[in-house]
């Protein structure tokens, strides 16, 4: 992390103009502490802290950058910089950035990059925006199944700079087949005559370039790789997807999962990015929901306005009664999405889930039963006329009711996003507000019916 006294100097730097210093500060710098430097410094000055960087630096730099200042840094910068910059990305980063832009000023960057880059941007482009070859690296190393292992050793020397993965080599055919992959490890411990044919095992994992982004990731996590190769429908070797791509994705996956969770749309950019009416917009249609939701529990209460007006201490515990099930079912929401995505579970485990929960609820909700009757009691023995002469059957009430109430949001909780999950929904969409809504609704019924059949001749 960079110290706020290291960031202050260099402002003063870059305001002075003193970039002989500047450059002298920041030129061993890492790629990706500078990433953190550009985020610190004023958008004007970002152009010029970005050329008096080396060559090589600057161009390791960009791909570090977040893609809204890639793209800030595009319009400030000249049009050759810009073409060198385009031309020393990675593939795949600079696939990333072309997705974020729009279609006409990605043509017009396109005219910028060399014959060869153009080609390979334009390939990467061509595939479906959320599949694996839209993550694909074409610099890799390949080799032959009747070389030598020196002979092996000399194409690393010659072409292993232009690699994003020195780990893995690729075998291929005289067609570009994908035949098998060897460790680098296996390669080095060979003696130099040995052919790569007697090293091979055939035993590797590969993924396809129109797969789901997705899918990469389960087998990255499977295989618990750092880079896997990337075929097409003939098993021709078209590049390879690294774990750094990967992970961006996870992240990506996982923070929309979180937002949709907490009972919104999820959003397109960052927090401080997204502006106040789109934020607005993602949050309204789920508070709308959610207070239509609330406005049955509104409903469900005029129905028993005549057992509240009857016994009016039963009002006292009704916030208890619905946060206890809101609680338990926004729990087992949160188990549940969580173990689908890491594919812990499936639909054909409803069953066990539904038992686990209903044994988990049952559990759960006696405790909390338990503790309710008692405080209930407690209170009533120092304080007599608190709740009144029947104080024993509204702490049965309670009891019972919270059993009910824990039960039922257990299964709620845990039910509903194997439902979504069914009918093709994202299961994050059931969000802990949206399952505590419903929980809302049904405990104040079960609470009422309960106090009905147990207070009934006695308060009612």
């Amino acid at each position: 992390m960079i110290e706020k006294i290291q960031t202050d100097e260099i402002l003063d730097l870059i305001k002075e103009r003193k970039l002989f210093a500047l450059r002298k500060i920041i030129k061993d710098w890492h790629p990706s502490e500078l990433a953190e430097l550009f985020e610190d410094i004023p958008i004007e000055d970002r152009a010029i802290v970005f050329r008096i960087l080396p060559h090589d630096l600057a161009y390791d730099t960009f791909e570090y950058l977040d893609i809204k200042i890639q793209k800030e840094l595009l319009k400030a910068l000249g049009q050759e910089k810009v073409a060198e910059v385009l031309n020393e990305m990675s593939a795949d980063d600079r696939t990333a950035l072309f997705e974020e832009l729009p279609a006409s000023v990605v043509k017009q960057l396109l005219e910028l990059l060399t014959l060869q880059e153009r080609q390979i941007a334009s390939t990467l482009l061509g595939y479906p925006e959320e599949s694996v070859g839209r993550l694909m690296t074409p610099n890799y190393l390949r080799i032959k199944e009747n070389w030598t292992v020196a002979k092996v050793l000399d194409h690393i020397r010659v072409y292993g700079h232009e690699s994003e993965s020195l780990g893995i080599l690729y075998v291929i055919d005289s067609r570009g087949k994908l035949i098998d992959e060897l460790k680098i490890n296996d390669v080095l411990l060979s003696p130099l005559d040995k052919t790569v044919n007697e090293i091979m095992d055939g035993n590797f994992v590969f993924l396809h370039a129109n797969d789901d982004k997705e899918n990469a990731i389960e087998v990255f996590k499977q295989y618990d790789r750092v880079s896997l190769p990337v075929v097409n429908s003939e098993d021709i070797l078209l590049g390879i997807v690294t774990i750094d791509d990967v992970l961006d994705i996870v992240e990506e996956e996982d923070t929309e999962d979180i937002q949709k969770f907490g009972g919104m749309e999820a959003l397109e950019d960052s927090y401080i990015e997204t502006p106040l009416f789109e934020m607005i917009k993602k949050r309204a249609g789920w508070l709308i929901v959610l207070f239509i939701g609330e406005l049955f529990t509104a409903t469900a209460m005029k129905y028993f306005e005549g057992e509240i007006a009857r016994a009016a201490v039963l009002t006292l515990f009704i916030p208890l009664i619905l946060s206890s099930g809101g609680n338990s079912g926004s729990q087992a929401a949160t188990l549940i999405i969580r173990s689908l995505a890491l594919g812990e579970i499936t639909l054909k485990d409803w069953w066990k889930v539904m038992h686990k929960e209903i044994i988990s609820g049952l559990i759960l909700g006696s405790m909390l039963g338990i503790v309710g009757f008692a405080r209930i009691a407690l209170w009533s023995t120092i304080f007599p006329n608190v709740y009144g002469p029947h104080w024993f059957f509204v702490a049965l009430v309670v009891g019972l009711s919270l059993i009910g109430a824990v039960l039922w949001g257990t299964l709620s909780g845990s039910m509903m996003p194997l439902i979504l999950e069914k009918l093709g929904f994202d299961p994050a969409a059931s969000s802990a507000p949206f399952v505590a809504t419903l929980v809302d609704v049904t405990g104040l019924v079960i609470y009422f019916t309960v106090a009905s059949f147990i207070l009934r001749g006695i308060l009612l």
